[in-house]
């Protein structure tokens, strides 16, 4: 049985990904802090559900507590450890910064230690679609330029791709970076636009909808993010042999085993579209308040997945009117509405 530590287990993505890890016969030791930005109840509430399977422990820490993460990779040697635990969010990165040079750059960081002193098998860290700021050549690919982040929670990713490339270098621990393109689904965050848009909805309220509905976005079904995570475990980078280059469209280090893929359905969606598929689940018109662009946010995304289909033979495909579906089934269930 392999042993996998997941820090950010209670989150949205952490709790699929450690139920899609249970289910595949892994032991899964999930790291949480349980913090505040959002609802509490619904982290228990999904770590409720874990903890029904003897196979999954929880650990409730800050993942920047000096030597919590150490220690844990010590006492638990776990064969990967997959790292999603972080401040998510860029309109809140305007608002309280320094969450996010805690959580995110010094949380990596002491990972980053941790998997130094005790290595594992394969080290797999969140980055995120943000990071790719004000390029505009889409589809986005992982070996084009993205120095130039829009946000602070964007440039705090972008500071944990380039910290782990180092760890990657001088010590030599296999690591694969991945950025998510706008990851939605049944038990999302309360801060997310489905969930907001979906509860404005059903509440007959207004939804704020910023640049006027000009936005495009890679909308990408939590199951189908998982599901290539999951495969990527088994996808580890390897540094490249003396002579030999890096094969071409492959985000590889030619000095490090660390390659950055991105995981989204490759298909970007009109937020229109989008609204227009919750309208459809919930049998409801919206209320547009239409406003200008928020600062930090950006126009369209769009992911080129041919690396993660080269790695892994997977495709992301569920399309945004199943998906959104499935969120409203879940929210009027969950919220009895």
């Amino acid at each position: 049985m392999r042993k996998a530590l997941v820090t950010g287990s209670a989150g949205f993505i952490g709790y699929f990904l450690c139920k899609r890890l249970l289910a595949d016969g892994f032991e899964v030791i999930g790291l949480d802090a349980m913090t505040d930005y959002y609802d509490v109840r619904l982290k228990e509430r999904r770590h409720q559900m874990l903890l029904q399977s003897a196979n999954f422990r929880a650990v409730i820490d800050r993942v920047e507590t000096p030597g919590c993460l150490r220690d844990l990779l010590a006492r638990e040697t776990p064969d990967v450890v997959i790292h999603l635990a972080a401040q998510a969010g860029v309109r809140y990165s305007i608002e309280a910064p320094r969450s996010y040079l805690d959580s995110n750059i010094t949380g990596t960081f002491e990972l980053l230690e941790a998997a130094r002193a005790t290595p594992p098998q394969h080290l797999l860290i969140a980055s995120t679609s943000s990071a790719y700021g004000a390029n505009t050549d889409m589809p986005f690919r992982e070996t084009a330029k993205a120095d130039h982040q829009m946000s602070f929670y964007a440039a705090t990713k972008k500071a944990c791709e380039v910290m782990s490339h180092s760890y990657a270098h001088l010590y030599g621990v296999p690591t694969t970076l991945f950025r998510f393109f706008t990851v939605y689904g049944p038990w999302g965050r309360p801060d997310m636009a489905l969930f907001k848009f979906t509860k404005a909805i059903l509440a007959g309220q207004p939804i704020d909808v910023y640049n006027h509905g000009d936005m495009r976005r890679d909308f990408t079904y939590v199951e189908d993010l998982v599901e290539g995570i999951r495969l990527l475990i088994d996808a580890v980078p390897q540094r490249p042999a003396g002579g030999e280059g890096v094969p071409e469209g492959d985000s590889l280090s030619p000095v490090a085993p660390w390659r950055l893929v991105n995981i989204g359905n490759s298909a970007p969606v009109a937020l229109d579209a989008y609204i227009a598929a919750i309208e459809a689940a919930t049998g409801r018109t919206a209320i547009r308040n239409l406003l200008p662009m928020q600062p930090g946010d950006v126009q369209a995304t769009w992911a080129d997945t041919s690396l993660l289909e080269h790695l892994t033979g997977f495709r992301p495909a569920t399309s945004v009117e199943e998906g959104v579906a499935r969120f409203v089934a879940w929210y009027r269930d969950y919220y009895q509405r």
